[in-house]
C-alpha cells in the first residue's frame, strides 16, 4: 500500500518534473524544435550538407524548407536525394515554403508553384516526407484589392485539395500586409473566411502579427485550430521593431505558448529574417532560450 509519504513524495515529484518541462503544461509538441531554413539561407546555398550539420548539433531536429521555387529541386537536390540527405543528419522536414506564381520572373512563369506545375510539386513534397506545404509570401502585385483577395482563396482552396489527395495539408504564412485594412476589412480575414477550415491551414509568423498590432493569442482565441504551424521570431525593443533571438525581445512566448493546444499547434520553427551577425550565433541564442523556458 502506498504511504501518505510516499504519495507526497511523488506529486512532489511529478510536480518539480512539471517545472523542468513547460511543454507539459502548454501541451506543447517539445520532441520537434523546428528551424526555417531562411534564417541560414546564404550557408545552404552554399554547402547545404554542411549547413545541415551544424544545423543539427545545435539541437534542432526539424527544419522547414525556403527553396523550390523555379528549379524544382530542394537545394539543387531532387526530393530522393534531399531526403537522404536529411535521414543523414537525423533531421526530418514537416514543411515547406512555396510560392503563388503570380509574379513571373524574366517574363516568365514560375514552375513549381501553386499556379504552374503544382502537382509535380506536392509529388515532390511526398516524397520528401512534407506534411505542410505553404504559401510563403505574395509579393505586391499578388494582392491586390478584396476582390482580389477573394480570388486567392479560390486559388489556395484548389491548391489545398491538390494537396490533401496526397496527404498533405496546405497552409498559408502571412507577414503584416494582410492586417492593412480595405474598406474596413482586413484581407486576412476575408482569407480565412473564403477558404475551407480543412483545406487550408495556417502559419503564424508571430513576429508580423504582433508588428501589425494585433495579438497572436486572440487571434488563436477567434480560430482555435486553425494554426497548427508557427513562425516563432522576437521582436527588439527599438523604435524600429527589428527581427530578434527568441527571448532577446518584447513578445511573450511563454503567455503564447500556453495557448499551442487551442491554436492546433504541431510544429513550430524558429526564423529570424536578419541577424546581426552571424545567423548560426543567433539560432544558437534562440534554441538555448526555447529548451530553457517553452519546451
Amino acid at each position: 500500500m502506498t504511504s501518505r509519504r510516499s504519495f507526497i513524495k511523488a506529486t512532489t515529484l511529478a510536480s518539480a518534473g512539471l517545472l523542468v518541462r513547460p511543454s507539459a503544461l502548454f501541451s506543447v509538441p517539445s520532441q520537434y524544435i523546428g528551424l526555417q531554413l531562411y534564417t541560414v539561407r546564404d550557408a545552404m546555398q552554399k554547402d547545404p550538407a554542411g549547413t545541415l550539420q551544424r544545423v543539427a548539433k545545435l539541437g534542432f531536429n526539424s527544419v522547414e524548407g525556403a527553396t523550390y521555387t523555379g528549379t524544382q529541386q530542394f537545394y539543387g537536390m531532387d526530393a530522393k536525394a534531399f531526403a537522404a540527405l536529411l535521414k543523414q543528419q537525423g533531421l526530418i522536414m514537416p514543411s515547406s515554403h512555396y510560392r503563388l506564381g503570380e509574379q513571373q520572373m524574366k517574363g516568365a512563369d514560375v514552375q513549381g508553384t501553386m499556379l504552374h506545375e503544382w502537382s509535380k510539386a506536392v509529388d515532390d513534397a511526398a516524397a520528401v516526407g512534407i506534411k505542410y506545404m505553404v504559401c510563403a509570401f505574395l509579393a505586391p502585385e499578388e494582392r491586390g484589392n478584396l476582390d482580389h483577395y477573394k480570388q486567392l482563396a479560390e486559388h489556395f482552396n484548389k491548391a489545398g485539395e491538390t494537396c490533401k489527395k496526397a496527404g498533405i495539408q496546405f497552409c498559408y504564412h502571412n507577414h503584416d500586409f494582410e492586417f492593412q485594412q480595405q474598406d474596413g476589412q482586413y484581407p486576412y480575414d476575408l482569407l480565412l473566411k473564403n477558404t475551407d477550415a480543412n483545406l487550408v491551414k495556417m502559419e503564424m509568423d508571430i513576429y508580423w502579427v504582433t508588428k501589425a498590432g494585433l495579438d497572436p493569442v486572440n487571434l488563436i482565441n477567434e480560430h482555435k485550430g486553425r494554426f497548427p504551424l508557427w513562425h516563432v521570431k522576437d521582436m527588439d525593443n527599438t523604435p524600429q521593431h527589428m527581427f530578434t533571438e527568441v527571448g532577446n525581445g518584447t513578445i511573450n512566448f511563454k503567455n503564447i505558448f500556453q495557448h499551442a493546444q487551442a491554436s492546433g499547434l504541431k510544429y513550430f520553427f524558429v526564423e529570424q529574417d536578419k541577424c546581426p551577425g552571424d545567423p548560426f550565433a543567433s539560432i544558437s541564442k534562440s534554441i538555448s532560450y526555447i529548451k530553457k523556458n517553452l519546451v
